[in-house]
């Protein structure tokens, strides 16, 4: 298993990364494809996981925030590959690339289904529930050190 990064939106692992999200949040979700591909894709750091067999099986993308945050958005694992780890593998490498740059904290928008999985990767529930793309979601945070 290996993860490769990219803030190139014309790059191999971007085209993996949007596959991904098409299959996970398009496809499955019912997000407007609109709304899923917006205008922060060239601002930020797109992550994509790949199995033993080179194959890609999650993906994640970070966008720098003005208060020393580094937001965690789209992140999504393909339907035959949940349950086996991979989201966390993927969390652990976004923290290890967040920990070499100057920004101390994560935030992310995390759906309701999903928030058991980051609180126990150390995310704290901060605020109040919020609707995106008619999905129902809160806002978690971790200090980076």
């Amino acid at each position: 298993m290996y993860t490769l990064h990219t803030n190139d939106t014309l790059s191999l692992v971007y085209k993996d990364a949007l596959d991904i999200r098409k299959q996970v949040f398009i496809i499955e979700q019912q997000v407007p494809s609109e709304r899923e591909i917006d205008t922060d894709e060239k601002q930020a750091v797109h992550f994509v996981l790949y199995n033993e067999q080179q194959i890609p099986v999650a993906t994640v993308r970070l966008l720098a925030s003005n208060d020393n945050t580094m937001k965690v958005q789209r992140m999504a694992v393909i339907k035959d590959a949940r349950r086996k780890g991979y989201g966390k593998i993927l969390i652990r490498e976004i923290e290890s690339y967040v920990k070499e740059t100057k920004y101390q904290k994560i935030s992310l928008g995390a759906q309701v289904s999903a928030c058991d999985f980051y609180r126990h990767l150390g995310y704290q529930e901060k605020g109040d529930f919020f609707w995106d793309a008619g999905i129902k979601h809160i806002t978690m945070t971790k200090f980076i050190y």
